[in-house]
């Protein structure tokens, strides 16, 4: 069996054995631990990056469909917590560069990449540029994502009882036809136009600038069926886990355990901020939360659709703090590095 179809044997495993126990999340944790655990044995793992990017196209016109006038109308007023994911940005990158350079040993440019949360390919693209470890920076990144990943829906049941076994969408059944077909060329168009023009995170943010622009003119009244939202969060739980593909045991102790330890100090401030944003009474606990998860956009807006957060609060912060990270890590690396030498 090729690491593709081990890959999806073990994630459609996945969600027979979660769902069989009544797990929460089956589409995206049952895949996410069923493909970590044989890829943490040694067993081939991998994705397939094409229909892995496609199903994100799904939640960009998730997200794209929620951009009503009215919900435009409210984007000033988030401005005090936009604002805050900057700040987030500098405390995490003044408290997680010197903890992988001085704590665990590593060079200046795989410490700097990764401590900044931004996309796993952005950071692994600039790390790799600035001769940084690449196989470092994508343990680290990976391991971001899937402790948040995995740790946010206990939070939001546990603190706000979110019921995560609503299903995600109408049936597929129950949309009209030529609304889905709306959707699928807001999706492909969107995508594909994003990264001729080379914009990052082109398979999310493509779809969402289209499909909004269709919503704003009347054209769209439904986001995409349940049955894709399940879809997407398969193929993103598969991805998750599989990229733990021939790690080593010299990687489990030193790689594995720094970006765990990384992750604590992430989940720290995380709650340092959520905290300060609810006293300020600036955003509801549960949208302030999964807007400053420095975890995966598109993993974030996955778990607001189910628990139906309010997704453009949660989208607008995170894909401020890509940009800002895509933006401003070479930068601020370059002066960093400079003032070390």
């Amino acid at each position: 069996m090729n690491a593709v179809a081990a890959s999806f044997v073990a994630a459609g495993s996945g969600v027979f054995i979660f769902s069989l126990l009544g797990l929460p999340l089956p589409w995206l944790l049952g895949p996410i631990f069923a493909c970590l655990i044989p890829a943490l044995a040694g067993v081939p793992m991998e994705g397939v990056k094409w229909l892995n990017d496609t199903m994100r196209t799904i939640l960009g016109v998730a997200v794209g469909a929620s951009l009503t006038p009215a919900v435009l109308a409210g984007f000033p007023s988030m401005w005090p917590t936009l604002l805050m994911v900057l700040v987030m940005i500098a405390a995490v990158g003044l408290i997680g560069v010197p903890y992988f350079r001085k704590l665990c040993g590593y060079d200046f440019p795989t410490a700097y990449y990764g401590a900044m949360p931004g996309g796993l390919q952005d950071m692994i693209i600039f790390g790799e540029e600035a001769g940084a470890n690449v196989r470092t920076l994508s343990l680290i990144h990976a391991t971001r994502v899937l402790v948040i990943v995995v740790a946010l829906p206990f939070f939001l049941q546990t603190i706000w009882h979110a019921d995560l076994s609503n299903p995600p969408g109408l049936p597929i059944a129950t949309i009209p036809f030529y609304e889905l077909g709306i959707m699928v060329v807001c999706a492909l168009l969107g995508w594909r136009g994003a990264k001729w023009i080379g914009l990052f995170g082109a398979s999310i943010l493509g779809p969402l600038i289209l499909t909004a622009a269709v919503t704003l003119a009347d054209g769209l009244h439904f986001r995409p069926p349940a049955e894709a939202i399940w879809a997407a969060q398969f193929f993103i739980g598969m991805s998750i886990g599989s990229k733990y593909a021939g790690i080593t045991m010299t990687e489990i102790r030193h790689d594995l355990l720094a970006a765990l330890g990384f992750c604590l100090i992430l989940m720290g401030l995380t709650v340092a901020f959520v905290q300060f944003a609810y006293a300020l009474d600036l955003a509801p606990g549960m949208e302030a939360l999964l807007s400053f998860a420095p975890g995966g956009q598109a993993e974030m807006t996955v778990l607001a659709i189910i628990v139906g957060a309010d997704m453009a609060f949660v989208v607008a912060h995170h894909i401020l703090r890509i940009f800002a990270v895509i933006i401003g890590a070479p930068i601020a690396a370059s002066l960093s590095k400079n003032s070390e030498n």
